[in-house]
């Protein structure tokens, strides 16, 4: 393999996850995970994210789709979909705060509840037991049953079972007794987010291998030293001006099959191309920020815009949205305007009216 530089690890770091498009649980378990965010702008993250990578994908489809797929709404390093089988190596997920003894047995009432009643709403969760209101995170009031339904999801004692206008429906969740080894489950953990996002400058290896520890397994968090040293080892690597960056073994990022396309793609916030905003910065050497919860006068680019790719390259952005059933298109450029090529306007236009056949415009 050729000496690693910055050129090559930005094709590959394109061409690798934008594999050919294939079906939706194939497309899940070679991401290893899908990031979640409840923003429509004109679609959900997990929806514009997926539809570059599964045949014929319509926003909603995921949604629709759950409860028949072998995969899981869980905590990951952030929250999100993942296959059955590497959500089971987190659980049994034990918190950092315990409950004490009141919460622990509203939390078994709430299970027995569940248990009899199969699925169910947390309205009708709430309606039933009344918990009452309690101060939330932001400083507000939230539903107490709300709070203790997504605790008792956390620690593994109920699954999503599917969403009823947007609003999680919760099942019991099976619980395994098959003894899980943790060093393994630890390592394979990482292997996902290493496949999904390499490739990973070391700053972004060691803080997902601490958000792990902290927020998918904190179980384990004392262990997070010990794996990041075993990812090091087992993972290939190379120094490019000083920073050191790593990718799976057994892949080539100067194989001919990283080659990228021509095509223009939107691409969400937080697809595996845009997510670790350090690692852009790198590889196009321009800052992209998510400015949803930024002050309108304070947005540079937009309250929810897209970074726009071509070939191997992020030039500009868009924002996106749905106006009397039409798609609107307000696109931006790191060069000040749009290429003057002529293959660049023909594949926009192409992604344009890919986007309205995913979002079913007209």
């Amino acid at each position: 393999m050729p000496a690693p530089t910055l050129d090559l690890l930005r094709r590959y770091a394109v061409a690798r996850t934008l594999f050919k498009p294939t079906t939706l649980p194939r497309a899940i378990e070679r991401l290893g995970f899908v990031q979640a965010d409840p923003i429509r702008a004109p679609a959900r993250a997990q929806d514009l994210t997926l539809r570059h990578r599964v045949d014929g994908y319509r926003a909603g489809d995921l949604e629709r789709r759950y409860p028949r797929l072998r995969i899981e709404e869980d905590y990951f390093v952030n929250y999100g979909f993942l296959p059955r089988e590497t959500q089971s190596l987190m659980h049994p997920r034990t918190p950092r705060t315990p409950w004490n003894a009141q919460r622990r047995a509203q939390a078994a009432d709430v299970l027995d509840y569940v248990r009899t009643h199969g699925v169910v709403h947390p309205r009708d969760v709430d309606a039933h037991f009344a918990h009452g209101k309690v101060k939330n995170w932001f400083g507000g009031s939230s539903n107490a049953t709300t709070q203790l339904l997504d605790a008792m999801h956390y620690r593994g004692l109920l699954r999503v079972a599917g969403r009823e206008g947007g609003v999680r429906l919760f099942a019991a969740r099976a619980v395994s007794e098959a003894a899980v080894d943790r060093d393994q489950a630890l390592d394979a953990l990482v292997d996902v987010f290493v496949r999904k996002y390499a490739p990973l400058p070391a700053a972004t290896l060691g803080q997902l291998v601490s958000h792990l520890g902290g927020y998918g397994a904190p179980q384990w968090r004392d262990q997070r030293a010990a794996v990041l040293k075993r990812a090091r080892a087992r993972l290939a690597t190379a120094v490019i001006d000083g920073i050191t960056w790593y990718w799976p073994g057994d892949e080539n990022p100067a194989s001919k099959r990283h080659a990228p396309d021509d095509a223009v793609r939107l691409l969400a916030p937080f697809d595996p191309i845009v997510w670790d905003r350090r690692r852009f910065e790198m590889l196009w050497d321009w800052a992209y920020r998510f400015e949803a919860y930024t002050p309108a006068a304070k947005r540079v680019r937009g309250y929810y815009a897209l970074p726009l790719l071509w070939h191997d390259r992020v030039i500009g952005w868009g924002n996106l949205a749905l106006r009397e059933g039409a798609l609107v298109s307000e696109l931006g450029y790191v060069a000040g305007k749009a290429p003057r090529d002529a293959g660049f306007r023909s594949a926009l236009d192409a992604e344009l009216q890919r986007i309205e056949a995913f979002l079913a415009v007209g």
